[in-house]
C-alpha cells in the first residue's frame, strides 16, 4: 500500500523556521486518552492510550497514515465526536487544573474557541454556507468576548487583514462559495485566533492547497505562534510541513503513539520501522528516479480485530516471535525520545 505522504520532494536536511521557543510550561496535557467507536460487531478502539504534552510556544506534529487515530485525537481534546457512537473509554485530558473531560457543557462551550480553538481539514465543510463569512468570524466574539456588533465587525475586518485577505472590508460579506480554497482556509484561521486562544488545533491545515498557498498559510500559522506564543498541535500527512514547523513529532499507528521525540531526532535517528518507513517513502531529488516512491508493504491492520501482539507486525521487516505476542509500551531509549518498540534498540 502506498503511503499518503506529499509528493512534493523534500531534500535530506529539515530547514525549521527559526521561530520561537518558549518552552518548559504546558498549556494541555493529554493523558492515557482512550476513545472507541460501537459498531456492528461491538466496539473499535481508534484511540489507545495516548498522552503527550503541548508546550507554550511550540508545535507538536502528529503524523500517521489515514485511519491511525490523528484527527480523532484532536476531536476528542474539544469533545467535538458524537457520543454516540463515539465513547471516550479512558484518560484526562488537562487544560490548567480542569480536566475537559469532566466539564459540563455550559463549561466545554467556554473552552471551545475561547481557550483552545480548531482549524478543521476542509473548510468548504466547516464553514456554513448560507451565513457571510464576516458574520461567522464575528460570532465567537461576541460570544466569548462580549464585543457588539459593530466593535465586532471592526475586529473582524482587523482579522482579515492580519491572516492576509485582501479587500477585507468587501470580503466579510461574502458567502464561502465565492471565496478560492485558499481564502476559506485564511477565514478558518481568522476564526480560530479571534480570542487569541492558549491552544490551537491544526487538522491538516493545507490539505488541498497548491504549495505556493501552503507555504502562505504555514508562514501566518508561524507567525502567529510568534506574537502569541500560542501551543499548536499540528496534524498532517506532509513530513515537509513538519520539518519546517515542528519542534516535536509524534508518530501514530493504529491508534497509538509508536514514536515521539524532537523534530531532528525523528528526521536523523527514529528507531521505529514504521516512521522509517515514512521517511523512506519521502520523494528525494538526489535519488536516481524521485518519482518512484518506497512503499511501507501491506494494510493498516482492522482496528476491530487487532491481536495480542504489536500492530505493526504483520507489515515490519523485522519482527519476531515476541512481537506477535506482545504489544510493546511507548517507553524512552533516551532522553526526550520514546518509541514503542521491542527491537528499538537494535535500528
Amino acid at each position: 500500500m502506498m503511503t499518503e505522504w506529499s509528493s512534493r520532494p523534500v531534500q535530506g536536511h529539515f530547514n525549521m523556521k527559526a521561530h520561537s521557543l518558549e518552552g518548559g510550561r504546558t498549556a494541555l496535557r493529554v493523558e492515557d486518552l482512550s476513545v472507541a467507536f460501537r459498531v456492528t460487531n461491538g466496539m473499535l478502539k481508534a484511540v489507545d492510550g495516548v498522552s503527550f504534552a503541548l508546550e507554550h510556544g511550540q508545535t507538536l506534529g502528529m503524523v500517521g497514515e489515514s485511519g491511525s487515530g490523528k484527527t480523532v485525537t484532536a476531536l476528542s481534546l474539544l469533545r467535538l465526536l458524537e457520543t454516540p457512537p463515539a465513547e471516550i473509554k479512558s484518560g484526562r485530558v488537562l487544560f490548567g487544573e480542569q480536566d475537559i473531560l469532566q466539564l459540563g457543557e455550559r463549561a466545554i462551550s467556554d473552552v471551545r474557541g475561547r481557550e483552545i480553538a480548531m482549524i478543521f481539514q476542509e473548510p468548504m465543510t466547516s464553514l456554513n454556507p448560507v451565513k457571510r463569512v464576516g458574520t461567522q468570524v464575528g460570532e465567537p466574539l461576541l460570544r466569548h468576548l462580549g464585543l457588539a456588533s459593530k466593535e465586532a465587525r471592526r475586529r473582524v475586518v482587523d482579522l482579515f487583514e492580519r491572516v492576509g485577505i485582501p479587500s477585507a472590508e468587501q470580503t466579510i460579506d461574502r458567502y464561502p462559495h465565492e471565496l478560492s480554497g485558499g481564502m476559506r482556509q485564511r477565514v478558518m484561521i481568522a476564526m480560530a485566533i479571534a480570542c487569541e486562544p492558549k491552544v490551537l488545533i491544526a487538522d491538516e491545515p493545507t490539505t488541498a492547497l497548491d504549495v505556493t498557498i501552503q507555504a502562505q498559510i504555514l508562514e501566518l500559522i508561524v507567525g502567529l505562534q510568534d506574537r502569541l506564543g500560542t501551543a499548536i498541535l499540528l496534524i498532517t500527512h506532509d513530513l515537509a510541513v513538519v520539518a519546517e514547523t515542528a519542534h516535536r513529532v509524534a508518530v501514530m499507528y493504529a491508534g497509538r503513539i509508536v514514536e515521539m521525540a524532537d523534530v531532528k531526532t525523528i528526521f536523523d535517528g527514529a528507531r521505529h520501522p514504521y516512521t522509517q518507513g515514512l521517511l523512506r517513502s519521502i520523494p528525494l531529488i538526489s535519488r536516481e528516479r524521485p518519482d518512484q516512491l518506497n512503499e511501507i508493504a501491506g494494510m493498516v491492520p482492522n482496528l476491530a480485530h487487532l491481536g495480542a501482539g504489536c500492530a505493526f507486525a504483520s507489515r515490519c521487516e523485522r519482527v519476531q516471535d515476541r512481537c506477535r505476542r506482545e504489544a510493546p509500551p511507548l517507553g524512552p531509549i533516551r532522553a526526550g525520545h520514546d518509541v514503542a518498540c521491542w527491537r528499538a534498540n537494535d535500528a
